[in-house]
């Protein structure tokens, strides 16, 4: 599948002479042992780098778009008899089209596949997207497609398929053998899990790499993708990260510090943030930093809201040490409901909450410099948040008794609201 230790090789012997910065905006003082931490990401991500799909191994996985049309790939749809979401190319036995250019009807009807499964999964994210111009909507949603598989394989039981792929393949064993020996301890998952997982990011990514490149995965969700970063001129490191946040998940489920946490948050939503605004559209270069305070913003409500949940699967996102300083020990957090009894538990909810909201006000500074037509989306969602976060405070941090939730007629309300305010007063 092409020459990923030779590559690994080269790109070892190289460094870069600056790195996407990830450091809280509060501006903390870097100890060494976060230097070490970064470090060891560094390293890991030029590992990652080396992903790609190569020219000498185009004969053996690829397949033109004319033998696909005699194939009969053209169309049958996306949805099957039976209302399922169907892959429309899902028939075809290889990874990739050899044309530098896919027929526009294909490249239609991948995004209608992206569409479709951002309507059936997206939740209150598809609500948000639906009312974005059209091409910015289906922009956003084979982004959010992309994303959303991504979420699927690694901490769910989808199983991606790459033609020709297998965590048996010698060039999937080295990927993952070397993330492994570069990161800290061993897999928090069990071995059979690790390796299927990993091996199917590591051909996850390299579908990611013919969205820049001159061939184009056969999977419909990157030849939507490959159009939309084509349009919006989003950078590969980007949609890279993401997935290294998903990776992250399966070598570490402990962070000792809020850096360490932070540079988990802008991995997988940050990264997310930051692409999404290429498609808004914005005004001021500051964009970019609002929109990276809005990923952290909703990942640490997420990780408030879910900390039963994670915990169940013997994963603490909650910083350690601010938990110790409440005198908070992990077998605390594990308790579940217990936990509410504990003298720190509430005074800890109630700064980590002060800390996100520090972040919210960041983020909202983001919708004044976004394109007025994509004000919305991003307004919306933040507000979704907003709102949980306020009940999460009413409750004094009960986010143990029952899921942390808006209802049907609240989201109604609010995303009414939002809508009005963002859409036609144009705030």
């Amino acid at each position: 599948m092409g020459c990923f230790a030779a590559r690994f090789e080269s790109v070892m012997t190289q460094r870069q002479d600056s790195e996407t910065s990830t450091t809280p905006s509060e501006g903390v003082e870097r100890s060494p042992s976060l230097e070490a931490f970064r470090d060891q990401e560094q390293s890991i991500d030029i590992i990652r780098a080396t992903v790609d799909i190569t020219k000498e191994a185009v004969h053996a996985i690829s397949i033109t778009a004319l033998e696909a049309v005699r194939e009969g790939a053209l169309f049958m749809g996306v949805i099957g008899a039976r209302g399922e979401l169907v892959d429309p190319f899902g028939h075809i036995d290889a990874a990739i089209w050899t044309e530098p250019e896919v027929p526009q009807h294909m490249i239609d009807t991948a995004y209608d596949f992206c569409e479709e499964l951002t309507r059936r999964e997206a939740g209150n994210f598809y609500h948000s997207f639906k009312y974005l111009p059209e091409e910015k909507r289906r922009a956003i949603m084979a982004y959010y497609a992309f994303c959303r598989r991504a979420d699927d394989i690694a901490d769910g039981d989808y199983v991606d398929v790459f033609p020709g792929g297998s965590e048996d393949d010698p060039e999937s064993i080295t990927y993952r053998s070397s993330i492994e020996r570069l990161s800290r301890g061993s897999p928090v998952l069990d071995r059979s899990a690790y390796n299927e997982k990993m091996s199917q990011l590591f051909y996850y990514r390299k579908k990611l790499s013919t969205a820049y490149g001159n061939m184009t995965s056969t999977d419909p969700i990157f030849i939507a993708l490959k159009d939309t970063v084509k349009r919006h001129g989003i950078h590969r490191e980007l949609l890279d990260d993401m997935i290294s946040g998903m990776e992250n998940d399966f070598h570490q489920n402990r962070y000792q510090t809020f850096e360490e946490l932070y540079s988990y948050c802008y991995r997988v939503a940050s990264t997310v943030g930051l692409v999404c605004i290429e498609i808004y559209g914005y005004d001021d270069p500051r964009a970019r930093e609002y929109a990276e305070s809005w990923g952290v913003f909703m990942q640490l409500i997420n990780i408030i809201r879910d900390v039963a949940e994670d915990a169940e699967r013997d994963r603490i996102y909650l910083p350690l040490e601010d938990l110790a300083r409440w005198g908070i020990s992990e077998e605390d957090v594990k308790s579940g409901k217990e936990l509410l009894k504990h003298p720190g538990w509430e005074p800890f909810v109630k700064e980590y909450l002060d800390r996100a909201d520090g972040y919210r006000q960041r983020a909202f500074q983001l919708l004044s410099h976004l394109d007025r037509s994509a004000r919305y989306s991003p307004a919306a969602m933040a507000s979704f948040y907003q709102s949980i976060m306020k009940k999460i405070v009413k409750r004094n941090g009960d986010v143990f008794t029952e899921r942390v939730q808006l209802s049907k007629t609240e989201k109604m309300i609010l995303a009414a609201y939002v809508y009005v305010r963002f859409r036609f007063i144009g705030l």
